[in-house]
């Protein structure tokens, strides 16, 4: 399997771990587990500090993703397998990785460097598939 649909799956799971942390953190301040339970007809209530935070990022997270995941599935179809490939995933995957407590934690420049990582690891994917480069070899 390729290292770069592994990183496509170690951010699905990244991705599933966003929705959790989102959902615990806020769920005391929305009314706990009657109103989870619930049909949540109305508005649903506002979460503050880091539950807001927490959501935030999940869906900063989820506004990124599909990009690196179709550019990933576009380089293993077209067999593009090369090291700006490969070097945007761990860029990507890690830079999420540290981006959900930095954001959680409110530490607003570190989160925004870690972000724009994020950004050039999806750059890198995209011009590893455009241009021919290296093959990546482990």
């Amino acid at each position: 399997m390729p290292v770069e649909i592994r990183l496509l799956a170690w951010s699905c799971f990244l991705g599933l771990v966003h929705i959790i942390a989102a959902s615990a953190s806020g769920l005391q301040q929305r009314g706990g587990l009657d109103w989870a339970a619930g049909n949540r007809e109305g508005q649903t209530p506002t979460v503050t500090g880091a539950a807001s935070r927490l959501e935030k990022a999940s869906k900063n997270f989820f506004e990124t993703f599909p990009i690196f995941a179709a550019l990933v599935l576009a380089c293993v179809v077209s067999g593009r397998h090369n090291t700006a490939v490969v070097l945007g995933a761990y860029l990507y995957f890690f830079a999420r990785l540290v981006y959900l407590p930095l954001y959680g934690f409110g530490i607003p420049k570190i989160r925004s460097i870690v972000w724009g990582i994020s950004i050039v690891g999806i750059l890198f994917v995209l011009w590893g598939l455009f241009i021919k480069i290296l093959p990546y070899s482990p």
